[in-house]
């Protein structure tokens, strides 16, 4: 029977509905990667921002307002990665959209996108046409120019998914990198699949729920990392959510700060908030059974998740290096950096990181993630240093969203770049906005090369690559690809001139040996003698060598 009429109830499971399809095609996603090598993460992004949604809009017991509220908030906290941050601020004008409302008609949801598509535009500082936002955008248009007398929901997202489907095949002629890397843009690709999910849901298909949590449990889990003989160590990571009982509790009088305080008491990175009767925390805790014993005086749990710490990949649950004391003591400043890597977590704590998240290309932390490192940190400003251009505006969203301190930005787009603004960090002046300005200088003259595997045939920059070949490369530019990761480094180190610069940092990955790296570092000295060149055993994935050049 068709559909008419949009509620909170029908918005609940067109989300779980659209999780689940983006869950089941998001490596199609993440293979729609402009650079060959293996970075692609937009499906797992994007997924796991949708997903959080679902999860906290729950049944959609509520109406259609407060439905798309409590789905924009999950949104807003799991957002990972420039496409999940673009995704979660369409949901959020949705939520505008539909405030105060019981149900919609497909006219006013039409009105919502249109809300939706001004906030996701909203998002970006600098909108590039060619990306998800013109997808969304001649999505929304065509679906609106169509809406009749007699148009249903399935009606209104036939044609948005028809159109959707044009626009992402056009998006090509719109950017040259998507054109000579013979792809199509992978957050459209991503919003394509959950508008395939909604559509599906409509027409009565069956779509397995797409999770019960913000993330997806770890794949895979090594046994032997915790065996008879092990003592633990880093506790447990503990996820739930609790409805609060008005047999228990006065609900509409309960206050969250009252659970912050116990929960900070028994554990570390806690996030705390509320949406109508049902309470989202995260905790990690050395008891996690004194917790749910003390939860239960309040509510009972709708959802739980309990996974040891030392068996976490860093998969898509994102933990924190923390700098030697648990409780920080209160000062002016703090600061966050995100990384991969032990190696080079561990530099960002000599350095004065008061905590390491972990996180880098191919696992963006989310909004949620860096609050749970905020709320660590005893500071009155607190800098941010992203190192990924895909972790800025989840660092920016999450400064947003944490109103305990001043949180500052800066927008460093590598980890050469972060790791030489955070060895000029000087906050003696007080003045955060001149802080930034000068840590912006800093970053404005360092390079920082990458050298990894390409995972496909691709000409780019007028280099021809062949699967399997390392590449060098600065940014987007490849300059190099060769048959060795050492030559590629030396090629690469070459092409930027390395000699005109004081410092390079040698940071070597997982993947390439210590017979290897030492090899390299020797021909690099040899060859760059005025040159102070400082080899870090940096563990990081993708990345066989980061050069950083001062």
């Amino acid at each position: 029977m068709p559909t008419t009429i949009f509620d909170g109830f029908l918005l609940a499971r067109l989300l779980h509905g659209g999780a689940a399809n983006l869950k089941a095609n998001k490596q199609t996603v993440n293979d729609l990667n402009v650079f060959p090598i293996p970075d692609g993460d937009t499906g797992d992004n994007m997924f796991l921002t949708i997903n959080a949604g679902a999860v906290a809009a729950g049944d959609g017991s509520d109406s259609l307002s407060q439905t798309a509220g409590k789905a924009a908030s999950g949104m807003l906290l799991g957002a990972r990665g420039n496409s999940g941050v673009i995704l979660s601020r369409i949901f959020a004008g949705l939520a505008k959209g539909f405030e105060g409302v019981e149900t919609a008609d497909v006219r006013a949801l039409g009105t919502a996108f249109e809300s939706g598509v001004k906030e996701a535009y909203g998002a970006v500082s600098v909108p590039v046409e060619g990306t998800i936002l013109t997808v969304l955008k001649d999505s929304v248009a065509f679906a609106n120019g169509n809406i009749r007398a007699d148009s249903t929901l399935e009606s209104y997202f036939a044609d948005f998914t028809r159109e959707l489907q044009l626009s992402l095949e056009r998006t090509p002629d719109l950017l040259d990198v998507l054109r000579e890397a013979g792809v199509v843009d992978s957050g459209g690709a991503g919003l394509g699949y959950i508008i395939d999910g909604f559509l599906s849901v409509l027409r009565g298909k069956e779509i397995a729920q797409s999770g019960s949590a913000p993330s997806e449990a770890p794949q895979s889990v090594d046994l032997d990392a915790f065996t008879e003989n092990s003592v633990l160590e880093f506790g447990y990571c503990t996820e739930f959510l609790l409805r609060l009982q008005t047999s228990k509790i006065d609900v509409d009088a309960f206050e969250t700060d009252e659970l912050i305080d116990y929960l900070n008491s028994v554990g570390e990175s806690v996030v705390c908030f509320r949406e109508g009767t049902i309470v989202k925390v995260h905790v990690h805790t050395m008891n996690p059974g004194n917790i749910i014993n003390k939860m239960q005086e309040y509510g009972e749990f709708l959802t739980f998740k309990m996974e040891n710490m030392t068996l976490q990949h860093n998969e898509n649950h994102m933990t924190e290096k923390l700098a030697p004391k648990a409780k920080l003591p209160h000062k002016p400043f703090g600061v966050v950096s995100v990384a991969a890597g032990e190696g080079i977590k561990d530099a960002f704590v000599s350095l004065g990181c008061d905590a390491v998240v972990d996180g880098g290309q191919s696992m963006n932390p989310s909004a949620q993630d860096l609050i749970a490192a905020f709320r660590r940190i005893n500071a009155d400003v607190i800098l941010v240093f992203p190192n990924n251009s895909n972790i800025i505006m989840t660092a920016k969203q999450a400064a947003q969203l944490y109103t305990d301190a001043d949180v500052r930005v800066v927008p460093t787009k590598t980890i050469g770049e972060g790791y030489a603004a955070i060895s000029m960090l000087d906050t003696s002046s007080g003045d955060p906005d001149a802080i930034v300005a000068e840590l912006e200088e800093v970053i404005a003259d360092v390079v920082t090369g990458m050298v990894s595997r390409a995972v496909r045939d691709t000409e780019m920059n007028g280099v021809a690559v062949r699967k399997d070949d390392f590449i060098g490369f600065v940014g987007d530019t490849i300059h190099t690809a060769c048959e060795t990761r050492n030559e590629a480094a030396v090629k690469l180190c070459e092409a930027t001139n390395a000699r005109r610069y004081d410092i390079m940092l040698l940071v070597c990955g997982s993947d390439a040996t210590d017979e290897e790296a030492q090899a390299l570092c020797k021909a690099l000295k040899k060859q760059y003698r005025r040159t102070e060149i400082v080899m870090i055993n940096g563990c990081q994935p993708i990345y066989d060598y980061i050069i950083i050049l001062e």
